[in-house]
């Protein structure tokens, strides 16, 4: 069996403009990702964050391994929303749109 190599996984939660809906996911890239969301949001808004224009990160945790990013992830999306808003405000207490403070 192959050992699975360390690389550079992003668990997020994305939001909208109001803060009323989130939004989970993972990515190995998460500039690139965010990019996606936002020309999701502004053409076909297919997905779920396009159609709610959830484009806002307000919260990201780094992972090496992709199954412990997923794993991350799933979990997550089983809270409820105060459990997640609790993440949010311990990571961003002043839910700061953080989009534009990623180094690249």
């Amino acid at each position: 069996m192959r050992p699975y190599r360390e690389h550079n996984y992003f668990v997020y939660i994305l939001t909208n403009q109001t803060k009323k809906v989130l939004y989970t996911g993972v990515t190995n890239n998460l500039k690139r990702r965010l990019s996606e969301h936002q020309k999701e949001s502004e053409t076909t808004k297919k997905s779920f964050a396009g159609k709610y224009n959830c484009i806002y990160l307000v919260y990201f945790e780094h992972h090496q391994l992709i199954l412990q990013a997923i794993d991350r992830e799933k979990q997550i999306k089983g809270w409820l929303r105060g459990k997640k808003v609790a993440l949010i405000e311990e990571f961003n207490p002043d839910w700061k749109f953080l989009n534009d403070s990623l180094e690249d």
